[in-house]
């Protein structure tokens, strides 16, 4: 694939920049030259090669996943102005 000066005018205005005709035919040398590269990267064999997420390979690091209540309910409720069993307590609102 190739690309020619129309076509980077094009997604120059597609993207809102303005370039001028200089400017778009180095553009187009560049991109060529990076559109180039990418057909030879996929002349490459990759069958069988797991996709990867990091260069060196490693386990995220994680907490158990237990329920709990933090141990500290009752430093929670201390500055309520009513509590019970670690609860708050709130005026009846729906009759």
């Amino acid at each position: 694939m190739s690309v020619d000066t129309d076509t980077v005018k094009r997604v120059a205005r597609l993207a809102r920049i303005a370039v001028t005709e200089e400017q778009a035919s180095q553009m187009t040398g560049e991109l060529n030259v990076i559109l180039g590269f990418v057909e030879h990267l996929r002349e490459v064999d990759v069958a069988g090669v797991e996709p990867m997420t990091s260069v060196i390979p490693f386990e995220m690091r994680k907490r158990a996943d237990g329920v709990t209540d933090g141990g500290i309910a009752a430093d929670v409720v201390a500055n309520a102005p009513a509590t019970e069993d670690n609860f708050f307590l709130v005026p009846k609102v729906v009759e």
